[in-house]
Protein backbone atom coordinates (compact mmCIF):
# COMPACT_ATOMS: atom_id res chain seq x y z
CA UNK A 1 0.00 0.00 0.00
CA UNK A 2 1.54 3.30 -1.02
CA UNK A 3 1.65 6.29 1.28
CA UNK A 4 -1.16 8.41 0.00
CA UNK A 5 -3.47 5.70 0.39
CA UNK A 6 -2.05 4.72 3.85
CA UNK A 7 -2.64 8.62 4.35
CA UNK A 8 -5.62 8.47 2.99
CA UNK A 9 -6.91 5.76 5.70
CA UNK A 10 -5.59 7.95 8.19
CA UNK A 11 -7.79 10.41 7.11
CA UNK A 12 -11.09 9.05 7.09
CA UNK A 13 -10.07 7.09 10.51
CA UNK A 14 -10.00 10.84 11.39
CA UNK A 15 -12.86 11.85 10.18
CA UNK A 16 -14.83 8.80 11.99
CA UNK A 17 -12.99 10.10 15.26
CA UNK A 18 -14.79 13.41 14.49
CA UNK A 19 -17.84 11.45 13.97
CA UNK A 20 -18.20 9.68 17.09
CA UNK A 21 -18.39 13.67 18.59
CA UNK A 22 -21.77 14.40 16.54
CA UNK A 23 -24.94 13.20 16.73
CA UNK A 24 -26.29 11.15 13.95
CA UNK A 25 -22.59 10.76 12.28
CA UNK A 26 -21.33 6.87 12.11
CA UNK A 27 -17.82 7.52 13.06
CA UNK A 28 -17.25 4.27 14.50
CA UNK A 29 -18.21 2.92 11.20
CA UNK A 30 -16.09 4.89 9.21
CA UNK A 31 -13.10 3.91 11.41
CA UNK A 32 -14.00 0.45 11.17
CA UNK A 33 -14.34 0.29 7.16
CA UNK A 34 -11.05 2.28 7.27
CA UNK A 35 -9.65 -0.60 8.81
CA UNK A 36 -11.29 -2.94 6.31
CA UNK A 37 -10.02 -0.85 3.34
CA UNK A 38 -6.86 -1.13 4.43
CA UNK A 39 -6.61 -4.82 5.33
CA UNK A 40 -8.17 -5.42 1.76
CA UNK A 41 -5.24 -3.62 -0.02
CA UNK A 42 -2.58 -4.81 2.32
CA UNK A 43 -3.62 -8.28 2.59
CA UNK A 44 -1.27 -9.41 5.24
CA UNK A 45 -1.42 -11.07 8.90
CA UNK A 46 -0.68 -8.38 10.80
CA UNK A 47 -3.80 -6.57 9.15
CA UNK A 48 -6.30 -8.94 9.53
CA UNK A 49 -5.94 -9.20 13.20
CA UNK A 50 -5.78 -5.71 13.39
CA UNK A 51 -9.43 -5.71 11.71
CA UNK A 52 -10.52 -8.56 13.56
CA UNK A 53 -9.58 -6.75 16.48
CA UNK A 54 -11.06 -3.88 15.13
CA UNK A 55 -14.44 -5.78 15.29
CA UNK A 56 -13.73 -7.50 18.41
CA UNK A 57 -13.55 -3.80 20.36
CA UNK A 58 -16.36 -2.22 18.61
CA UNK A 59 -18.47 -5.19 19.68
CA UNK A 60 -17.74 -4.64 22.46
CA UNK A 61 -18.09 -0.69 23.16
CA UNK A 62 -21.66 -1.54 21.45
CA UNK A 63 -22.96 -4.33 24.52
CA UNK A 64 -21.25 -1.51 27.08
CA UNK A 65 -23.38 1.16 25.62
CA UNK A 66 -26.09 -0.81 25.40
CA UNK A 67 -26.15 -0.96 29.06
CA UNK A 68 -26.00 2.47 29.73
CA UNK A 69 -28.19 5.42 29.32
CA UNK A 70 -29.13 6.43 25.94
CA UNK A 71 -27.67 8.71 24.16
CA UNK A 72 -29.72 12.14 24.59
CA UNK A 73 -27.47 15.44 24.85
CA UNK A 74 -29.32 18.53 24.27
CA UNK A 75 -27.69 21.11 22.90
CA UNK A 76 -27.91 23.21 25.85
CA UNK A 77 -25.82 21.08 28.00
CA UNK A 78 -23.13 19.55 25.31
CA UNK A 79 -21.76 21.94 22.87
CA UNK A 80 -20.22 21.73 19.74
CA UNK A 81 -17.38 23.84 21.73
CA UNK A 82 -17.86 21.35 24.15
CA UNK A 83 -17.72 18.52 22.08
CA UNK A 84 -14.36 19.90 19.95
CA UNK A 85 -12.32 20.25 23.27
CA UNK A 86 -13.43 17.09 24.95
CA UNK A 87 -12.04 15.21 21.79
CA UNK A 88 -9.08 16.62 21.40
CA UNK A 89 -8.20 16.53 24.63
CA UNK A 90 -9.37 12.56 24.85
CA UNK A 91 -7.14 12.56 21.26
CA UNK A 92 -4.00 14.07 23.20
CA UNK A 93 -4.49 12.12 26.47
CA UNK A 94 -3.99 8.85 24.76
CA UNK A 95 -0.94 9.53 23.26
CA UNK A 96 0.64 11.65 26.26
CA UNK A 97 -0.74 8.95 28.87
CA UNK A 98 -0.90 5.82 26.39
CA UNK A 99 -4.25 4.69 25.88
CA UNK A 100 -5.83 5.30 29.27
CA UNK A 101 -5.22 8.81 28.99
CA UNK A 102 -8.33 9.52 27.07
CA UNK A 103 -10.37 8.78 29.25
CA UNK A 104 -9.10 11.78 31.76
CA UNK A 105 -8.28 13.98 29.06
CA UNK A 106 -12.00 13.76 27.53
CA UNK A 107 -13.21 14.92 30.67
CA UNK A 108 -10.22 17.43 31.11
CA UNK A 109 -11.53 19.04 27.56
CA UNK A 110 -14.80 18.89 28.98
CA UNK A 111 -14.08 20.71 31.79
CA UNK A 112 -12.25 23.53 30.06
CA UNK A 113 -14.53 24.01 27.71
CA UNK A 114 -17.15 24.62 30.66
CA UNK A 115 -15.05 26.64 32.60
CA UNK A 116 -14.31 28.70 29.55
CA UNK A 117 -18.27 29.16 29.32
CA UNK A 118 -19.23 29.49 32.62
CA UNK A 119 -16.27 30.74 34.32
CA UNK A 120 -16.64 29.19 37.76
CA UNK A 121 -15.48 25.38 39.09
CA UNK A 122 -18.18 24.79 40.50
CA UNK A 123 -20.65 25.63 37.40
CA UNK A 124 -18.07 23.68 35.19
CA UNK A 125 -17.90 20.52 37.25
CA UNK A 126 -21.42 20.59 37.52
CA UNK A 127 -21.97 21.25 33.42
CA UNK A 128 -19.61 18.03 32.89
CA UNK A 129 -21.21 15.61 35.38
CA UNK A 130 -25.06 16.83 34.10
CA UNK A 131 -23.09 16.29 30.28
CA UNK A 132 -21.41 12.54 31.29
CA UNK A 133 -25.10 11.24 33.07
CA UNK A 134 -27.27 12.52 30.07
CA UNK A 135 -25.01 10.34 27.31
CA UNK A 136 -21.77 11.81 27.46
CA UNK A 137 -20.42 8.47 28.82
CA UNK A 138 -21.83 6.36 25.78
CA UNK A 139 -19.83 9.17 23.37
CA UNK A 140 -16.68 8.21 25.69
CA UNK A 141 -17.24 4.27 25.23
CA UNK A 142 -17.47 4.67 21.45
CA UNK A 143 -15.03 7.47 21.32
CA UNK A 144 -12.44 4.96 23.22
CA UNK A 145 -13.23 1.91 21.09
CA UNK A 146 -11.75 4.14 18.01
CA UNK A 147 -9.14 5.25 19.56
CA UNK A 148 -8.12 2.21 20.74
CA UNK A 149 -8.49 0.80 16.74
CA UNK A 150 -6.63 3.84 15.52
CA UNK A 151 -3.74 3.06 17.77
CA UNK A 152 -3.52 -0.35 16.82
CA UNK A 153 -3.50 0.67 13.31
CA UNK A 154 -0.92 2.97 13.37
CA UNK A 155 1.44 0.29 15.55
CA UNK A 156 0.82 -2.22 12.91
CA UNK A 157 1.73 0.78 9.84
CA UNK A 158 4.25 2.01 11.72
CA UNK A 159 6.07 -0.95 13.61
CA UNK A 160 4.67 -3.71 11.48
Amino acid sequence: MGAWELLLVGVVILLGLGGVLVPGVPGAWLVWAAVLWWAFEDPQGVSWAVLVGATAVLFLAQVIRWHLPPRRLHTSIATTRMAVHAGVGALLGFFLLPVIGAIPGFLGGAYLSERLRLGGRREAVASVRSMMRMGGTSVLVELFACLLIMGAWLFAVLWG
